[in-house]
């Protein structure tokens, strides 16, 4: 059943033990809408637990600096940021598949896993994280600020991306105005990189592919590659954007190494082509400028697949 933002909110005003789930290999939004709706709840006087598959990445660190969860067993249970209960990872799918309560989720490809949905077609999770804890009542502080502007930032490519919207723009200057560090968080979402992910980007854009007319451009991260690196998954989120800068293409592949014959395809694609589209036909979903799957195979076997779907949609 779907649900509004009053409902959603009168049901954490509703239950005193709350647990707040985040999608494995966290990214910005899942996070910073899991992160600012505990410290919402916390001020509440309510009992918070977050949890996520992954460590949180070092970039995103300073947002936790004050999450300790509290010691319960049962509670009402909400996903953030999940589009289908397979994203929490296969540790939190076990534990909690069947007793998740709600989902507030901002991804139109959403499967269903819970009995409540809060979904609305936002650029950012945290803007609908946003309106709940205003509709809580909740006095929002730099904190909170923080965490909800890190994920709209991050989501929208620092407002960059075709998801952005008057609506997303409102919310970054109400949270700014709320005391979100807006010029520090963007240094360092946009304008940081380690030393290890820069070597790692280098490997990758060595591997760079041009199909198709050179609308499109494919680009493999391999586990070598994180080896030969020091780099890991925790810090190549950006890497997936690189193929779609290239002027003429129209469909940007990443394809990269999960597991012995298990890759994760990121897709990022330009008008008028839907990556949604494509990764919904290989069993993923996302946006239509934005969308992801899992294919598994041999790596050749893996582009094989993906390029034939391109070329489909090409």
């Amino acid at each position: 059943m779907t649900v509004d933002v009053k409902k959603a909110a009168k049901l954490l005003k509703e239950n005193d033990n709350i647990i707040i789930l985040s999608h494995q290999n966290p990214d910005g939004d899942t996070l910073g809408s899991g992160f600012a709706l505990f410290y919402a709840l916390k001020k509440m006087g309510k009992k918070v637990r977050h949890e996520c598959e992954n460590e949180v990445p070092k970039k995103f660190l300073f947002l936790s600096d004050g999450i300790k969860n509290d010691s319960f067993s049962d509670g009402f249970t909400v996903t953030v940021d999940v589009a289908d209960i397979k994203l929490l990872g296969d540790g939190l799918k076990e534990k909690y598949e069947g007793k998740i309560d709600l989902a507030i989720d901002h991804h139109i490809s959403h499967r269903e896993f819970s009995p409540l949905l809060l979904l609305e077609d936002r650029a950012a999770a945290c803007e609908i994280v946003f309106s709940v804890i205003k509709e809580l009542g909740v006095p929002i502080d730099k904190r909170i600020a923080d965490c909800l502007y890190v994920g709209i930032a991050t989501d929208t490519g620092c407002f960059r991306y075709t998801n952005t919207t008057a609506h997303t723009h409102l919310c970054a200057s109400e949270l700014i105005e709320l005391g979100a560090d807006n010029g520090e968080i963007n240094r360092l979402m946009f304008e940081t990189k380690t030393r290890t992910y820069a070597k790692l980007e280098k490997l990758a854009l060595s591997s760079l592919e041009m199909y198709f007319d050179d609308k499109c451009a494919l680009m493999c991260v391999t586990a070598e590659m994180f080896r030969l690196s020091g780099s890991d998954e925790t810090e190549c989120d950006g890497i997936s954007a690189l193929p779609r800068q290239i002027e003429g293409v129209l469909v940007g592949v990443t394809v990269r190494e999960k597991a012995e014959n298990e890759y994760k395809i990121s897709v990022r694609t330009n008008e008028p082509i839907d990556a949604c589209e494509i990764c919904a036909k290989l069993g993923g979903g996302g946006h239509a400028r934005a969308s992801g799957c899992t294919v598994n195979g041999t790596l050749d076997e893996v582009k094989r697949i993906i390029l034939k779907t391109v070329k489909e949609s090409l």
